[in-house]
């Protein structure tokens, strides 16, 4: 199943084509320029100049390359002046003898709006050079008394923009603004957004294809139209189950999340998949009422998946010290497990408001797993912001296991519960089911009912009910 990993180059260049164009879109003005403020600009010497804008053409590009991108820049000046101002940008080598060894701030940086200088040539009561207008190496200029303008369009060679006097006095300033525009923009976007999309394509189209013998055995195509039997024998779609280890080790769990970074990684790159393959999921369900197999497939073994790390390394309970398989499909033999029935039908207009209908879910499951950049205002409320009620929970079930070798068992059958709750939601928010979650806290190892368990190591599949658990259980 590493194919899907093909998505993410074709999800970038969709994302990056997106922006590029979104951005090029709402940034520019009439004339085509996206625009942004530089900063104001000023020097007691009277000249201000950039450091050499270098403009470089492989040897091996074409000689109108440049051209062919028909890239103009625009510099502005604005702001009160008391006198005529002159800006223009010309070639380095010319710039730096018309200067000669004239006192000068040359601009190396600019940091939040503000420019850095760095002071270059003799003292300010230095001799002064011939009035900038009349020099005929500038490649663009403009001079007055009121607002400037600079239009050049860019052309190979090494450049230096000049901000001065007119009449090379010493003190100069301006409010400075830099823009662009390329003709390039436009076929850059659609080339990304074209080949992003084709991408993307082949990517869902070999998921989906290497999918499908999984999707029907997972599903048991076989039997037309027959439910899962974990999900027919429980009132939710949603199964999720768990079996906590009699002999947890004391100190494992503190460094299982260490252990559990190769399947982080692997689930990261899933997780697009996973979203991707739930948004063309969407679409084939609102035009034709049905979840894909193979898709279905594929994003069922992504969250069982996610269910076994989180199980074995943080908010699952760490409930186990058997490291999680790297695979998509059932482990029968694995503590933790989680099945979803599969829709034979589906709502079509339920499709476009499903998310909308989970809020309210989501806003509990945002409280279960920690809502990232909540400021509460007050201590108790940012560490429970930060770390889930979840992640709270299994903490203070690690912490009885350090020091009693005990794993609370009403701890765990709360944990679970809220790990079905959330799971619950996941698959509703991802459209696999159509029933909508219960507002109900479902605690312990098992689905309430006969629910098959995945089986101990080495031992037959069975069928188990919740039953109290005696005060001398071990665990």
């Amino acid at each position: 199943m590493l194919v899907c990993l093909l998505v993410l180059p074709g999800v970038a260049m969709l994302l990056g084509g997106a922006g590029l164009g979104l951005g090029y879109a709402v940034g520019r003005d009439d004339a085509g320029y996206v625009a942004a403020d530089a900063g104001r600009f000023e020097s007691a010497s009277g000249v201000v100049t950039t450091g050499s804008l270098d403009v470089l053409v492989d040897a091996g590009s074409p000689d109108r390359l440049l051209d062919r991108l028909a890239t103009d820049v625009r510099i502005g000046v604005s702001g009160a002046s008391a006198s005529d101002r002159f800006v223009g940008i010309g070639p380095s080598d010319a710039v730096d003898a018309y200067l000669g060894d004239v006192a000068r701030d040359q601009v190396t940086d600019v940091t939040d709006g503000s420019p850095v200088y760095r002071r270059v040539g003799g003292d300010l009561a230095g001799a002064r050079p011939g009035a900038p207008a009349q020099q005929d190496f500038w490649a663009a200029s403009d001079t007055g008394s009121g607002p400037l303008t600079l239009e050049w369009p860019v052309r190979e060679g090494r450049w230096t923009v000049v901000l001065m006097d007119a009449a090379a006095a010493p003190a100069v300033g301006g409010d400075v603004t830099v823009g662009a525009r390329s003709d390039a923009v436009v076929p850059t976007v659609l080339v990304l957004l074209g080949i992003g999309a084709v991408l993307t394509a082949v990517a869902v189209a070999l998921i989906v294809v290497g999918m499908h013998g999984a999707g029907r055995a997972a599903t048991g195509a076989g039997d037309a139209g027959a439910p899962e039997p974990a999900a027919a024998a429980t009132r939710s779609p949603v199964v999720l189950q768990a079996r906590l280890d009699p002999a947890l080790t004391r100190w494992q769990w503190l460094v299982k999340w260490l252990l559990a970074i190769p399947h982080v990684i692997v689930l990261a790159f899933l997780f697009v998949a996973f979203a991707v393959l739930t948004v063309v999921a969407g679409v084939a369900i609102l035009f034709t009422g049905r979840y894909p197999r193979g898709i279905f497939a594929f994003n069922l073994g992504v969250l069982r998946w996610s269910w076994r790390v989180s199980y074995y390394a943080s908010t699952g309970g760490i409930g186990t010290d058997r490291y999680p398989p790297f695979r998509l499909g059932a482990d029968p033999e694995y503590p933790a497990a989680l099945d979803v029935a599969y829709p034979e039908r589906m709502s079509r207009p339920l499709v476009l408001v499903k998310w909308l209908l989970a809020v309210p879910h989501l806003l509990l499951v945002a409280l279960f797993l920690g809502w990232a950049g909540w400021d509460g205002g007050s201590d108790n409320a940012d560490v429970l912001a930060s770390t889930g009620l979840l992640g709270l929970l299994v903490v203070f079930a690690g912490v009885a296991l350090l020091f009693t070798r005990r794993y609370p068992r009403p701890l765990f059958d709360l944990v679970v519960g809220l790990n079905r709750w959330v799971y619950r939601v996941v698959a509703y928010a991802a459209l696999m089911t159509d029933t909508y979650p219960p507002f109900r806290l479902d605690q312990g190892g098992t689905e309430p009912g006969p629910v098959p368990m995945p089986p101990g190591p080495g031992g037959p599949s069975s069928v188990e009910r919740r039953e109290p658990v005696r005060e001398d259980a071990p665990g």
